[in-house]
């Protein structure tokens, strides 16, 4: 059951993934004329969602795999706090990724969505790396 459940992990850690690239798509918006930001909008906030689905699997196999193992406690604090932040940050980023598209529909700026898209994506990957570091890292007992 273990292995199992590692593998699932693993799974869901290469489906955050796409917090990885997130900074670089978003940078992109910018280039690219309305209707482009409107599409681009809408397929990162699709793949957003998608990777809320995997957090959902990291919790669950991370609860599990944490519970089979004699960790530190602040080892666990630590890690759980990363993944509220990362599960906190990929939910906040959905309603700018939202609003681009609708306000390009509108016929309004799309530009302050887009910034604040650009640096919540860079936020989220900085905590993603230092979670990975965490569990490459794991403090035993």
């Amino acid at each position: 059951m273990f292995s199992f459940m590692l593998f699932l992990h693993v799974v869901g850690a290469a489906g955050l993934g796409f917090y990885i690239a997130l900074p670089f798509m978003a940078g992109r918006a910018s280039k690219l004329d309305g209707n482009g930001q409107a599409g681009l909008a809408d397929g990162l906030a699709s793949a957003n969602r998608i990777a809320q689905y995997f957090l959902v699997l990291q919790l669950l196999t991370g609860g599990y795999l944490m519970s089979q193992a004699d960790y530190k406690v602040v080892w666990m604090i630590i890690v759980t706090l990363l993944f509220l932040a990362i599960a906190a940050i990929g939910g906040i980023i959905s309603k700018p990724l939202k609003r681009i598209a609708v306000s390009i529909q509108g016929g309004q700026s799309a530009s302050a969505h887009i910034a604040k898209v650009r640096t919540l994506s860079v936020v989220l990957l900085i905590v993603y790396l230092v979670t990975i570091y965490f569990m490459q890292h794991p403090i035993l007992k």
